[in-house]
């Protein structure tokens, strides 16, 4: 072998390395060269390989699924196609059958859709925390209180509240809130934008408005903003997620194998190891908190 050759096989990794090692001990020797180490193959495609999700759209707009979803592929050869809506409206596409797994945050909806026989099993996935935005100059004063006082003050300063007005988990737990403040709000100061949290945080800030937002949207898209986290931290506004298959007893044409892999792998190590670290490079502090295999405070 010319030392052109031996520099050209140099140039292209690790692998040819280790090759070249093998290839200059065989001419050396006479012996004929076994046949170089190949790559993995493709991972088998399942049998039926579409998975339908149905999830809300704070795991979309932070951008996690964006994470998730092409490593799930990439280890298991299914493929996802998912529907981003609120949690009531993804828990509603399940109780029909039209998607093979939910992934939700609203605890209280979620053991109703088991209770109705609609999921297998409810898994905990992760959780973040809610907060309460709003412009930074605060014209109701609410920095600093809790969830409840803070909406208490919008109400009586009359300060423009933006509502998702959904049925989404962070719609379910703002009426929650709203409702333990003695509080019915009304206009022209609350405005339900029915929409997602994403567009709900724009339409906030054009408005100078106060809004409640998972805190991992209000971060993935805080550039785009004039609002600030003015109230966190009160344990009412932890935000938990869980993973549910459909039952295949209850809807026979769901993909089961389908949801099950997919549940499994949000709950796998190689997953909660994604989830930990989404959003550290970026923002200096993880979107989530990966909680799978821990106790789950919202029962099971």
């Amino acid at each position: 072998m010319t030392r052109r050759a031996i520099h050209e096989r140099l140039q292209s990794g690790p692998l040819a390395i280790a090759v070249l090692g093998l290839v200059l001990a065989a001419c050396a020797s006479g012996k004929q060269l076994p046949p170089p180490p190949q790559a993995s193959g493709p991972v088998t495609a399942p049998v039926r390989p579409a998975v339908l999700l149905a999830t809300t759209t704070s795991t979309q707009d932070s951008g996690l699924l964006d994470v998730l979803i092409p490593d799930f592929q990439r280890r298991t050869g299914y493929s996802v196609k998912t529907s981003a809506v609120g949690t009531g409206a993804a828990l509603a596409i399940g109780a029909k059958g039209d998607a093979d797994v939910v992934l939700v945050h609203a605890p209280k909806n979620e053991r109703e859709f088991m209770a109705a026989g609609n999921g297998t099993r409810r898994l905990l996935v992760m959780h973040n925390d809610f907060v309460v935005v709003g412009p930074a100059a605060d014209a109701a004063a609410i920095k600093g209180r809790t969830a409840v006082q803070a909406l208490t003050a919008i109400a009586t300063a009359n300060s423009p509240f933006v509502s998702r007005g959904d049925n989404s988990g962070t719609d379910i737990l703002e009426k929650d809130l709203w409702k333990q403040a003695g509080i019915v709000p009304t206009l022209p100061w609350y405005i339900q934008a029915a929409t997602g949290m994403g567009q709900t945080l724009q339409i906030a800030s054009e408005k100078r408005a106060y809004t409640i937002t998972d805190r991992a949207t209000y971060l993935a898209r805080k550039t785009q903003l004039e609002l600030a986290i003015l109230v966190g931290g009160d344990p009412p506004l932890l935000n938990y997620y869980h993973v549910i298959p459909v039952d295949p007893k209850k809807f026979p044409k769901v993909n089961a194998a389908g949801g099950d892999a997919f549940a499994d792998y949000l709950v796998s190590p190689e997953a909660q190891k994604l989830i930990a670290a989404f959003g550290v490079d970026k923002y200096g502090q993880p979107l989530f908190v990966a909680d799978a295999g821990t106790a789950d405070p919202t029962g099971p």
